[in-house]
């Protein structure tokens, strides 16, 4: 069972245990083994949403919304690869910020806080499916966490090789471990971690085209009506929200016909 019993008295959380599973890595494991995350991956579907190499696999292509502080978002970018894979679907990884959408409808944070016994359940929640997928769950203090930073950077990073390790990396430090992805230092470690030239991407996270485009994508997602993270948008434009509906998104994609990109 996961130790996380201080949860629900609003203490400090132990370090679950993990189960097995060959790609993930344990809470407070070095950041050297977040490698690992990427290179266990069994054969999965292209990361990113390269024109070319879509066209050449013609599979269909779903986009996948998430938000870096979404704990349901957690739960399925550490397994939409494999999945996407095999129901032969290609994904666009699509980060983008809840904030602004939550501001709309007069949140100014997140439902989980606004709403005590609805944030209970979420965590508690999350335990049980954590504990099945074999994940570690931490809770990040403080919570939800500032994503802006970590968003930037995927936005900006979006259609490179890296973006599905740097996405599951940033997932493990925050709710694996419980660390505060706000932190620039620690992106820049996790971006080296995961192949993918620090320096680089956070100078193109910090410009103001990065800043304009990831504005762009909030309403863009506000456009597809999304409303919440994790979301899954089809090709045909068919929208499925939550972790609990990521495989069916993808095998209902998986039935379609590739179209042109």
């Amino acid at each position: 069972m996961l130790l996380m019993t201080g949860l629900r008295h609003g203490c400090s959380l132990t370090h679950p245990k993990v189960l097995s599973n060959p790609f993930l890595i344990p809470a407070g494991s070095d950041f050297a083994e977040l490698r690992n995350v990427k290179n266990t991956q069994p054969p999965a579907a292209p990361t990113g949403t390269n024109i070319v190499s879509l066209q050449q696999d013609r599979k269909p292509v779903v986009e996948f919304w998430y938000e870096f502080a979404s704990t349901y978002s957690y739960l399925s970018a550490m397994r939409i690869e494999t999945l996407a894979s095999d129901y032969g679907v290609a994904i666009a990884w699509k980060p983008f910020l809840l904030g602004p959408i939550f501001k709309k409808q007069g949140w100014p944070t997140s439902p989980f806080n606004l709403y005590p016994t609805k944030g209970r359940y979420m965590w508690r929640d999350m335990e049980r499916l954590c504990e099945r997928y074999g994940l570690p769950l931490t809770m990040p203090m403080p919570f939800p966490q500032d994503s802006l930073l970590a968003a930037r950077i995927a936005h900006a990073g979006q259609n490179q090789p890296w973006i599905g390790a740097f996405t599951r990396a940033v997932y493990i430090a925050e709710f694996g471990q419980g660390l505060n992805i706000a932190e620039e230092s620690l992106m820049a470690e996790l971006l080296l971690e995961t192949g993918a030239p620090a320096r680089q991407a956070l100078e193109t996270a910090h410009s103001r085209e990065t800043k304009i485009s990831l504005r762009a994508d909030v309403t863009e997602a506000e456009k597809l009506g999304i409303f919440g993270a994790p979301s899954f948008v089809l090709p045909d434009g068919e929208l499925y929200w939550g972790d609990d509906r990521l495989e069916q998104a993808l095998e209902v994609a998986g039935n379609m016909v590739a179209t042109d990109v």
